[in-house]
């Protein structure tokens, strides 16, 4: 019996000392980039939803396969080796090990958007060829390792809204490739350093945002000639004067230096000129151009312009030799002899403008086919700023001479005259109907034809208003913008006159009958329509009387004419279809004759255009949603895709699908031909100039509409690609 017990006991050691072997034979199986990768798998908590790791099995011979997961093929070693983890999104918990700096050949480590805590170790920059690193929207906390710059070929860091500490590591000049240091929304603290920004020649994107920052702005971040798009260091607690230095940064680079301690005036040269007020906001001691803030009148305020006390005793003693009588009555006089001269300034003013017949304009020219309807020609646009007629005067002129009950046609632009009976008997086709009116192409009896919107019926009260909208439209000139050439209004039918542009739209273009790109759309035409809607809408933004915001950029609002040349359309219309009493809606994109051609674009869903915070209800345009939707046509124009939203949403925002997409793909370096438009891939040689506009629009779509560049720096932008 106990021969039997002693058997069965020998029996149950070897088949456990079998399967111990047969077990660890399996896990020595896996290649030794597989065995670290495991690390990653056993520091996370399992998720209770979709488990990334549910496929990473212990007895696969390479982790290729896994999840998340890229290899490479290197040369002298039998298996492949991991170059990519990308685990972004899946609300993991856990802690990043340090084992993951045994992967020799790791070069993108991606795991943003999760749980993440703890410390970023030290040991993974062993991983020696990582150049791309994205952590951002985690909850690790520490400070930044002196040793990431041990990485000889770092290029990307991404380590915003996390909850990292300290202070930068002053030897940042040895990550000699970094192109992108994005530090935003967590604590560090400290100056930042100085000395080590002229040797990062290659950054082209700066972020320091939302830290605890203290001291004042380097000098020499000035000499970073690379940068591009924004050079944020908002929210912080930076203090002292700006920097000249900053105005030798490119003219491109926009500033985001808001909600900090900056004193003193804003320096007035170099980039500086093509800064907004929002630049530099929420800077009590600031004071200069943009801000509508003086800096003599901050003088006056500030302890520092205060008197010395030589100068208050000679003030003193001088009104002690003054009776207050007489200081009374020079007070008096010279209050008289300014109002006076302001009365003669006035004066002459009303007399010259009575002379000019109400043009405000030199060189004006008087148009139409009626003497009783006169008005301005507009005044050209130099150097961005443009010279405006009177509007109030020219809507006065218009009521007055307009018949009561009587309708009018009334030309805008010189050279352009036609009677009412010839519209009305001209041959005519309906081109489309939507919430902005219907619109027609008529060919007029001299063989022009031109694009005639019906608008509302109603409105008759507000004729004034009506007018106002129309002349400043009317007064846009640009060669990227449909022309506005009369309107005519009467209490029961209003109608808008324009250009007719005869080659359809860029929705049409890029998806046609079959839904395939036109095969006019070569790489060169899609350049050439990109740069020609930027100075279109860059004109909208900082030349026009109103400083138009479109509101609703999108393929169908882009013409084309038989070069391809674009023409936006149907900005300004919504003020117009509230006066007329229409429901605005999609508009289709049909002023100037953009054609029909399919209901798929009639029916364009605006929302995959707009800016995340244009669907906020409630929200009013700015000129950054025509930015945000000037990129994902960008988007769209490079890839051929289009922007549909997604089921899911971030924070209650949807963001169109397309813009995600290649964000992503940029940030696992997928290759260009997995991106690019296959209508391109034989043609486009110019591998350069596709970056360089994908990089324009992916600034351009920007969440946060502070960090998107101004149109002007997207056209100046784009007229350097392929010069």
């Amino acid at each position: 019996m106990r021969k039997i017990r002693s058997l069965n006991t020998k029996l149950l050691l070897f088949l456990s000392f079998f399967f111990f072997l047969l077990n660890t034979k399996l896990i020595v199986s896996l290649s030794p980039d597989g065995l670290s990768l495991l690390s990653l798998k056993s520091a996370v908590d399992q998720p209770d939803g979709d488990n990334p790791f549910s496929d990473w099995n212990e007895d696969d011979p390479t982790p290729c396969k896994w999840t998340g997961i890229s290899c490479m093929n290197v040369t002298g070693f039998p298996d492949p080796r991991v170059v990519g983890i990308a685990i972004s999104g899946k609300n993991l918990r856990g802690y990043i090990p340090s084992e993951l700096g045994t992967l020799l050949y790791l070069r993108r480590l991606n795991l943003h958007s999760n749980n993440f805590y703890g410390s970023i170790p030290a040991d993974l920059f062993n991983a020696t060829s990582l150049h791309s690193l994205f952590l951002y929207g985690n909850n690790l906390s520490g400070s930044l390792p002196p040793s990431i710059c041990n990485l000889p070929r770092l290029q990307n860091l991404d380590l915003s809204n996390n909850s990292l500490s300290g202070s930068l590591p002053e030897n940042l000049n040895n990550c000699k490739q970094l192109q992108r240091l994005i530090l935003s929304r967590n604590k560090f603290s400290g100056e930042i350093p100085a000395g080590i920004w002229p040797e990062l020649d290659n950054l082209v994107q700066l972020d320091l945002s939302d830290n605890e920052f203290t001291g004042s702005i380097p000098n020499d971040l000035g000499e970073l000639k690379s940068l591009s798009n924004t050079l944020n260091l908002s929210f912080n607690q930076l203090s002292g004067r700006i920097p000249k230095s900053l105005g030798n940064l490119p003219v491109t680079v926009s500033f985001d230096l808001r909600n900090n301690n900056l004193t003193g005036e804003i320096p007035q040269t170099g980039s500086f000129a093509n800064q907004g007020p929002t630049a530099f906001l929420n800077n009590p001691l600031l004071c200069g151009f943009p801000l509508q803030k003086s800096c003599k009148d901050s003088s006056q305020s500030s302890p520092a312009s205060q008197n010395s006390p030589q100068e208050s005793n000679s003030n003193n003693s001088l009104k002690k030799g003054l009776s207050s009588g007489l200081i009374i009555l020079i007070s008096v006089v010279d209050a008289f002899g300014v109002a006076f001269i302001g009365l003669v300034i006035v004066y002459f003013y009303w007399k010259k403008k009575d002379d000019s017949n109400g043009c405000s304009c030199t060189g004006k020219t008087k148009f139409g086919g009626n003497e009783k309807h006169r008005a301005c020609a507009l005044c050209s646009c130099v150097n961005g700023f443009s010279n405006e007629d009177s509007e109030a005067e020219d809507i006065e002129k218009a009521a007055t001479e307009r018949g009561k009950g009587d309708g009018e046609l009334v030309a805008i632009d010189k050279g352009f005259s036609f009677e009412l009976d010839e519209l009305l008997r001209a041959s005519a086709y309906v081109l489309g109907k939507s919430g902005l009116g219907i619109v027609y192409k008529v060919v007029l009896g001299n063989g022009i034809p031109v694009a005639v919107r019906r608008l509302g019926e109603g409105g008759e009260q507000r004729y004034k208003e009506f007018v106002a909208e129309v002349q400043a439209i009317g007064k846009v000139k640009h060669p990227n913008v449909v022309k506005l050439r009369a309107y005519y209004w009467a209490p029961d039918e209003k109608l808008l006159i324009s250009d007719f542009i005869s080659n359809g739209n860029l929705a049409y273009a890029l998806k046609g009958r079959s839904g395939q790109p036109s095969p006019s759309l070569s790489w060169a035409t899609r350049l050439r329509i990109a740069k020609g809607t930027a100075r279109g809408l860059a004109y909208l933004h900082e030349c026009s009387p109103r400083k138009f915001v479109h509101g609703d950029v999108k393929p169908s609002n882009i013409l084309l004419d038989n070069e391809f040349q674009p023409h936006i359309s149907d900005f300004g219309l919504s003020r117009l279809i509230n006066i007329t009493g229409n429901n605005p809606s999609s508009s289709g994109g049909f002023i100037g004759g953009a054609l029909p051609y399919l209901k798929s674009v009639q029916s364009e869903r605006t929302n995959n255009y707009r800016a995340p915070e244009a669907r906020v209800p409630g929200n009013r345009p700015t000129q950054k949603w025509d930015v945000y939707s000037f990129g994902v046509v960008l988007l769209e124009l490079l890839t051929g895709k289009s922007p549909e939203l997604s089921p899911t949403t971030s924070n209650s925002i949807e963001i169109p699908d397309i813009v995600r997409w290649v964000r992503k793909g940029f940030e696992e370096e997928n290759t260009l031909s997995e991106m690019v438009d296959p209508a391109l891939l034989q043609e486009v040689h110019a591998k350069k100039e596709v970056l360089a506009l994908f990089h324009v629009a992916l600034a351009c779509t920007e969440a946060d509409p502070e960090v998107r560049p101004r149109m002007k720096n997207v056209s100046e932008n784009l007229e350097r690609i392929g010069a």
